[in-house]
Parts: structure tokens; C-alpha cells; sequence
């Protein structure tokens, strides 16, 4: 069991971040073309959430990786799965019915790894 929660710890954690860079180095506009939700925001607040995204993609990995704070790695996954609760919200209320699937993906995967840390 602590292999494949190891294995989801470092895909799921290497996504967030990969995908939390991208949202806090691009510019907006950049972004809009394969993200059609940053419209709806500013462009601090897509910067935020790539912010957040990163620093949950670290909590994955470093507190469990490391034995500090070990605690940290089951808060950071239920902190990702309720960013992926919240991006289901917004895809739903926009009708992007077609993203939902990734997000609940991910958001699963967060929260296998969140109750196998706990």
C-alpha cells in the first residue's frame, strides 16, 4: 500500500505543480487558449491558484518524503481535492461539462491519498 501511495503522491504532486507553474509564469492571455476558464478571472487569481496548486503538489511529496511535519502530506492532498471540488463547480456552472472528468480524476486521486495518509 505505501508503494502505490507513492506512485499517486508523485504523479498527482508532479501535475500540480507542472500545472502550477504554468498558470504563475504565463500570461494570462497565453493560457486562455487551452484554458478557457482564466477568462472568467483575473489575472492575480489564476497566478493564486497556480501558487496553490504548486504548494499542494510540494505538501504531496516533501513532509512524507522528508518524515517532517508528516502530517502535512494528507492536509496538502484534501487542500487539492477541494480545489478540484471547487474547479467542478466552476466548469459545471459554465457549462464545460467536457474538463469535468480530469477534475474528478484528480480530485479522487487526492482523496485516496488523503484517507491512505491519514
Amino acid at each position: 500500500m505505501n508503494i502505490f501511495l507513492w506512485v499517486l503522491q508523485g504523479l498527482l504532486g508532479a501535475a500540480f505543480i507542472l500545472a502550477g507553474i504554468m498558470k504563475t509564469t504565463q500570461p494570462k492571455e497565453k493560457l486562455a487558449g487551452t484554458m478557457t476558464w482564466v477568462t472568467r478571472r483575473s489575472a492575480g487569481t489564476v497566478k493564486f491558484i497556480g501558487a496553490m496548486e504548486i504548494l499542494g503538489g510540494l505538501g504531496l511529496i516533501l513532509p512524507w518524503a522528508t518524515g517532517i511535519a508528516t502530517i502535512l502530506t494528507p492536509l496538502a492532498a484534501v487542500g487539492l481535492a477541494i480545489i478540484m471540488v471547487l474547479a467542478i463547480g466552476d466548469h459545471t456552472r459554465s457549462k464545460e461539462y467536457n474538463v469535468i472528468g480530469l477534475n474528478v480524476i484528480l480530485g479522487a486521486i487526492a482523496v485516496v491519498i488523503a484517507i491512505g495518509r491519514f
